[in-house]
């Protein structure tokens, strides 16, 4: 089973775009080290896609080179965080309606190839500097939800998770900076998504 990994940064995490087998040192590597051991007889084939800085317009404008082409048979999809931040440290100001018919036309092409499409939420953790766009994340958020769970075939939450966790437990376990996770945070990105995942495998 093929499954490509699909997003910003987080996705992302320093993987080393000439290597194929490359999966970073995030939640994607986690997730393999986890994911591998417990189908020990399956062939699983995790690649990882992620492009730093990306938002969602990037993913629908590479989804056909960078997903489609490989003929997957589940893609595993985190994106959106960098819309908002975007609106708040460049001349990018986020439209939420183009956002929705970015987004929809993403996931529908998937879907019209028969890739299983698993999406992950994207999260905001309050560090300070970033408190100021929670208000247009939670806007960009009920677009992302609307849809994803509309088209995809798993939706996987976590806003909400880590905003629970973080009353009780300091935000910088998970994030130092609100956005990319630590160790930690990635391992509950990992721990999260496998069980959509299982769901799928072949």
């Amino acid at each position: 089973m093929r499954i490509v990994f699909f997003g910003d940064s987080i996705t992302d995490c320093e993987r080393d775009r000439n290597d194929i087998n490359s999966l970073g040192n995030g939640y994607v590597k986690i997730l393999a080290d986890k994911l591998r051991p417990i189908y020990p007889d399956t062939d699983i084939e995790l690649i990882n896609k992620g492009v730093s800085g990306n938002e969602i317009s990037d993913l629908l404008a590479r989804v056909d080179e960078d997903v489609i082409a490989l003929k997957p048979d589940a893609v595993v999809i985190m994106i959106g965080i960098n819309n908002t931040i975007h609106d708040f440290t460049s001349d990018k100001k986020l439209d939420l309606k183009q956002l929705e018919s970015d987004l929809k036309e993403l996931l529908k092409k998937l879907k019209k190839e028969g890739i299983v499409v698993i999406f992950l939420e994207p999260f905001l953790l309050p560090a300070p500097d970033k408190l100021r766009m929670r208000k247009l994340f939670n806007e960009e958020l009920a677009v992302i939800n609307k849809v994803g769970l509309k088209y995809a075939d798993e939706f996987v939450a976590y806003d909400e998770m880590f905003t629970g966790l973080t009353i009780t437990i300091p935000y910088t376990e998970y994030s130092l900076d609100g956005v990319h996770p630590t160790h930690r945070g990635s391992r509950l990105i990992a721990d999260q998504a496998i069980k959509a995942i299982r769901k799928h495998l072949l």
